[in-house]
């Protein structure tokens, strides 16, 4: 998908109430240019709220993008908090994200749609594509692989097997993840980290409740894909971003790896969203 290289537009920024079928709600950040050229639902990492992508959300809609920030359930602008009595798994974070395209659809019509995320985030995306293989003619993944340990390359890959089976065990004793204290993620639902590890461990995706086959339907996608991986990021490394990337069956791949001269900070999983111009550059050019 092209796109003009920096527009001189002032985006309006909006704020979207939006409600998943099982009553959740939250808050949609839009960036909207006044001429866009394209519509961009963003699903931020695994603990991280929207509105820290909003220097990112800036940087595409002077490139013509309408952005749109959806907010995890449980974080920032959500209207839960997981807890003992309080859980959910992949399958209500795809349920959120449906409920977000939806605002995203009315209130930015008649665009090409692109779906995309960091980390977490853009695995989750890549299975709303696949459940919905219609819903965007493009995807954008930033610092988003595969958790397979076989992605990972040695000495990582010997040692991560042994936290995909403590992680969820922590979780499912304590409640919900505790990840403020063990500085992974935030305080997440049990469920998530359950069906994360999950992956993690077979490199298949599934998630409790959904009875689709999620990797066969994630080969179904077949639009245009663009991934950065960044050169000092040990949590999705090139690998395990080439690895999530042969899910699908893109007509066309584009894929870069970014360091810290091409960023101007440095080229770790969470630096460039401080810095996020040449991120944007590369995925609206």
């Amino acid at each position: 998908m092209d796109m003009p290289s920096v527009a001189t537009q002032t985006p309006r920024t909006l704020e979207l109430p939006v409600a998943s079928p099982d009553g959740h709600e939250a808050v949609l950040l839009a960036c909207i240019p006044a001429a866009p050229r394209a519509r961009l639902l963003w699903v931020p990492a695994l603990g991280v709220a929207a509105r820290h992508y909003l220097p990112f959300a800036d940087a595409l809609a002077a490139r013509g993008v309408a952005v749109f920030l959806h907010e995890w359930r449980g974080n920032g602008s959500s209207s839960l908090r997981p807890g003992r009595d309080v859980d959910w798994g992949y399958r209500a974070l795809l349920e959120d994200i449906d409920a977000s395209a939806s605002v995203a659809a009315e209130t930015a019509p008649d665009l090409p749609r692109v779906l995309g995320g960091h980390s977490l985030g853009g695995q989750l995306a890549g299975l709303h594509l696949g459940l919905h293989p219609d819903a965007a003619s493009a995807l954008w993944l930033v610092a988003s692989g595969s958790p397979y340990f076989r992605a990972y390359p040695a000495p990582s890959r010997w040692a991560l097997p042994l936290a995909y089976r403590f992680l969820p065990w922590l979780a499912r004793v304590n409640g919900t993840l505790p990840g403020r204290h063990i500085r992974f993620a935030g305080n997440e639902a049990r469920s998530v980290i359950a069906d994360w590890a999950r992956t993690a461990l077979s490199g298949r995706y599934a998630a409790a409740g959904v009875d689709a086959d999620l990797d066969a339907a994630m080969a179904r996608f077949s639009g245009a894909a663009r991934a950065i991986a960044m050169a000092d990021d040990w949590l999705a490394p090139p690998s395990s971003v080439a690895f999530l990337l042969s899910k699908f069956r893109p007509s066309r791949t584009d894929t870069a790896v970014f360091d810290g001269a091409r960023l101007g900070v440095r080229a770790d999983h969470f630096a460039w969203m401080k810095r996020p111009q040449a991120v944007a550059d590369f995925l609206a050019g």
